[in-house]
């Protein structure tokens, strides 16, 4: 029940009350980041959704308008090069990852969940598949994200997404947010 139901309920909640605490927030970020630099305020990407279907994920804009869009970040020989000054921040942060609460309310993401893989990440995908992860909706954090995040090799990072499907429950999902803030407040794994 609670992986049909009560979760989906859970996730709207938790969303629209974190968008109404955060607003002043989400307002300030989006100042800052025009004020930065030349560009929209948002950074919508193609990701893969629940069952291998597309969504556009939404995230605040941390990199110029002339970076490459579908390449993740730890794959670039000088990401550094492309971040903006407020991106620096806001990706020290995970701020910039907010705006996916919109994602999450329109019914394409979960607090909690593996994270959306991009539209051409197809190794990651037929790994996910051998675990069931690609079944379930992504999340805004996961499993995997709050044990290594971009450090970990597909392969182990997929396992850790099937681990998180395998055990979904309301305790799996708070643990994997407080490990998330855990890792916010330390900084750690965050590129």
């Amino acid at each position: 029940m609670y992986k049909s139901i009560v979760k989906r309920y859970l996730d709207i909640f938790l969303a629209l009350f974190a968008g109404v605490v955060l607003l002043p927030i989400l307002m300030a970020i989006s100042v800052m980041i025009k004020l930065d630099s030349k560009g929209p305020i948002l950074f919508e990407q193609k990701r893969i959704g629940i069952r291998k279907s597309t969504f556009q994920l939404y995230k605040f804009r941390t990199m110029r308008t002339d970076t490459p869009k579908d390449m993740p970040t730890h794959l670039f020989q000088n990401p550094e090069a492309y971040v903006t000054g407020v991106g620096k921040i806001l990706r020290k942060t995970s701020l910039d990852e907010l705006p996916q609460l919109y994602n999450i309310i329109k019914g394409e993401m979960s607090i909690v969940g593996p994270r959306p893989a991009l539209w051409n990440q197809d190794d990651l995908v037929a790994e996910r598949d051998k675990y069931g992860a690609n079944d379930v909706s992504p999340g805004l954090t996961g499993w995997a994200q709050v044990n290594g995040r971009d450090e970990l090799a597909i392969p182990v990072k997929a396992r850790l997404d099937g681990d998180y499907v395998r055990k979904i429950s309301l305790g799996m999902d708070v643990k994997c947010i407080l490990k998330t803030v855990e890792k916010v407040v330390k900084r750690s794994d965050i590129k």
